[in-house]
């Protein structure tokens, strides 16, 4: 939630911790929507340190109270003037900018401390000599240039600046609190009374004034004026999200046509707005749901002179026994439209430019996405490759089946397997013995899971050997292995496990072979 302060000097955005002071920030908020603050003198500014406002008429008047709460405020009484301030123990004056309610103590328990529209806000950092003195409530977010305005005006003795320096206009961007009783929003902000009119000392156009006083320079003045407070509407709408930014103006050539008769559609429009030039888009607009029009539309023209043409010829005419009024366009959510999705094509174009990463040129971010591959930038072939291949799996299932059978096929095309089993050697070591219905398995895994290494080491024993077959020392270990495996078969399964701490894994303990 925001408060937005217009000054004789700039704008400033104060966010307020409603979690932290709900109470100081519906006072707050609401003595803002009723304008209590309009014209309030800003004064006691400590250069580097702060600065105090919120009394409408200031210290200097003779007739100001120094301020009242929006209870009292409403109700009249003084005992509602002020109300207790609540000291968050997380918030502390550690940073420019902290915006905290001026208190004072209680008449009858000093250490109670009653708060009522006065408000401070820090020039600089590390004040916390205000810890425990005013409570805080809020902090600026926007207009830190005014900040350095305030912290360099010129000032008497007193801390008051010689050229006022007031609060023009207070605008409440959002206010959730409930209006209390008697509560009454006025309509537009009040003139200045006779008794705050009689605390000016320097007004801020009065220097030039004094020095060109004629109706042009009065004239300009007003026209700085009202460039002013244009341009801090437009902030205010673009804190809203109504405008892409504060500097954009609406497209010349779009006229707005209002008051039409509902049975009035775009071709009608466009028919009868043609012959002042060419149109390149007409529009009614119509309800989302219903599609009933909601008697406005949009006429986009080519050029300028064929928009100012049809507005000072088709003012007030008559058309399907209704009597339109034409303006000029004042929306900008096409334009609005536009410049987003240029925006963020250009920063997704630039994102993929620097290697793809993040989204709307932020690597922080990244868009959501449904599956995993979706609207990626890289190739759309790469695919996750299988650790067999689609040719070794089709149709090995059917040839499992036909082994199993033991056909003489399988003996005939096993070529190398009633050989081997003629041989009267030992089979070597990295043989496997498999039964008749596994011989198609075991041509696979020798085909596909046979090392290199493996098979250079049998090529170099073999030429060894000189083709006789396994040598002596290779019968040998494969006697040993075997015999090992007979001593203890759960070694290989138990293998990794680590039966006891201190024995090396995997090789059985003196004590095993006792206990067999």
């Amino acid at each position: 939630m925001s408060v937005l302060l217009e000054t004789s000097v700039g704008d400033i955005v104060i966010d307020l911790l409603v979690d932290y002071a709900p109470k100081m920030c519906e006072n707050f908020v609401k003595l803002c929507k009723t304008k209590y603050y309009n014209f309030s003198p800003i004064h006691s500014i400590q250069k580097s340190f702060s600065f105090q406002t919120g009394d409408p008429l200031g210290p200097i008047s003779p007739e100001s109270d120094g301020g009242t709460s929006i209870w009292g405020l409403l109700s009249g009484d003084g005992k509602e003037k002020a109300f207790p301030a609540l000291f968050h123990p997380k918030l502390k004056h550690l940073e420019r900018g902290t915006v905290s309610m001026a208190t004072a103590p209680h008449p009858s328990d000093p250490e109670i401390r009653l708060a009522a529209s006065q408000f401070i806000v820090t020039l600089g950092d590390n004040t916390d000599y205000l810890d425990g003195k005013a409570a805080i409530f809020g902090k600026v977010v926007e207009g830190f240039d005014v900040l350095e305005k305030i912290n360099d005006a010129i000032v008497d003795e007193r801390g008051h600046p010689l050229v006022d320096i007031r609060i023009k206009h207070t605008v409440v961007l959002d206010d959730p609190y409930p209006d209390p009783a008697g509560f009454r929003e006025p309509s537009s902000s009040p003139p200045p009374s006779k008794t705050q009119l009689a605390t000016v000392r320097i007004g801020e156009d009065e220097e030039l004034l004094d020095e060109d006083a004629n109706e042009a320079a009065a004239a300009d003045a007003e026209r700085r004026r009202k460039e002013r407070e244009a341009a801090a509407q437009a902030l205010t709408l673009e804190m809203m999200g109504d405008l892409p930014f504060a500097e954009v103006k609406p497209p010349e050539n779009v006229l707005f046509v209002c008051k039409l008769n509902p049975v009035t559609t775009d071709e009608d429009l466009e028919l009868i707005f043609s012959r002042f030039g060419k149109i390149l888009s007409c529009e009614v607009i119509r309800d989302r749901k219903t599609g009933d029009s909601l008697q406005y539309a949009f006429i986009e023209f080519e050029d300028k002179k064929s928009c100012e043409d049809a507005y000072y010829k088709m003012d007030s005419v008559l058309i399907d026994d209704r009597r339109i009024h034409i303006d000029f366009s004042q929306s900008v959510s096409r334009l609005s439209e536009v410049w987003r999705n240029e925006t963020n094509k250009k920063r997704k174009s630039a994102a993929v430019r620097r290697g793809g990463g993040g989204w709307g040129g932020v690597k922080e971010l990244e868009k959501w996405r449904k599956y995993r591959d979706e609207d990626d930038e890289g190739p759309a072939e790469v695919d996750y490759e299988m650790v067999h291949g689609m040719e070794e799996m089709r149709g090995r299932h059917d040839k499992d089946k036909t082994a199993d059978r033991g056909g003489p096929r399988d003996r005939e095309a096993d070529g190398h397997g009633d050989s081997r089993r003629q041989d009267g050697h030992s089979q070597s070591h990295d043989s496997v013995k498999f039964s008749s219905g596994d011989r198609s398995m075991r041509r696979d895994i020798s085909r596909r899971s046979r090392s290199p290494r493996r098979d250079n080491y049998r090529g170099g024993r073999d030429e060894r050997s000189g083709g006789r077959g396994p040598s002596r020392g290779d019968r040998d270990w494969d006697h040993r292995r075997d015999r090992d495996r007979d001593r203890d078969p759960g070694r290989d399964r138990d293998w990794g496990k680590g039966r006891d701490k201190d024995k090396p894994r995997g090789h059985p303990g003196r004590e095993d072979f006792r206990g067999k």
